[in-house]
């Protein structure tokens, strides 16, 4: 069987985390241009009810996959299985054993952006838990997702994976 590998045209970390200081959060940082992506869920660091959290989004050159199914590089479709790889980097945090990570088709643009600061979160423009851009706010916090809300059942158009 062979390999077909694409790699994502953009990446970006949102994140609802709390600063250093553990009352303020940094959900307007961007972290577009670092070379991680970190998904992330801590619980009750602040207090017990608090919740921090960070999502990956990602964008796939689809036209180029498109490409290459009609030019017949890629088999027809539901013939080929596509699988979404990630990799630890090495941190000094404990590591899940076990964890469900669920994959959203996204309904909006979005800027990737050029922010790095994944300790204190000042980096504030493009993408970012609150705005799919600079000047584009997200209709839900997080992100826009693709959820039955948006497709009629009757599509059978996937909204999680």
């Amino acid at each position: 069987m062979t390999i077909k590998r694409y790699e994502a045209d953009k990446d970006n970390t949102l994140i609802n985390a709390l600063r250093e200081n553990l009352t303020s959060r940094g959900h307007q940082a961007n972290l577009g241009a670092s070379d991680i992506l970190e998904i992330f869920s801590i619980h009750a660091q602040a207090s017990t009810s608090s919740l921090e959290q960070a999502r990956v989004i990602a964008q796939f050159p689809v036209s180029s996959i498109s490409s290459d199914r009609s030019s017949g590089v890629l088999p027809a479709s539901g013939s080929v299985k596509f699988k979404f790889k990630m990799y630890n980097t090495p941190h000094g945090q404990t590591t899940p054993e076990d964890f469900v990570i669920s994959v959203h088709p996204l309904v909006r643009a979005w800027n990737e952006g050029d922010g790095l600061d994944m300790e204190s979160y000042l980096n504030t423009e493009a993408s970012n838990w609150m705005s799919a851009s600079a000047s584009t706010p997200w209709h839900t916090t997080g992100s826009d997702f693709m959820t039955s809300q948006w497709v009629s059942n009757s599509a059978n158009v996937p909204v999680h994976y």
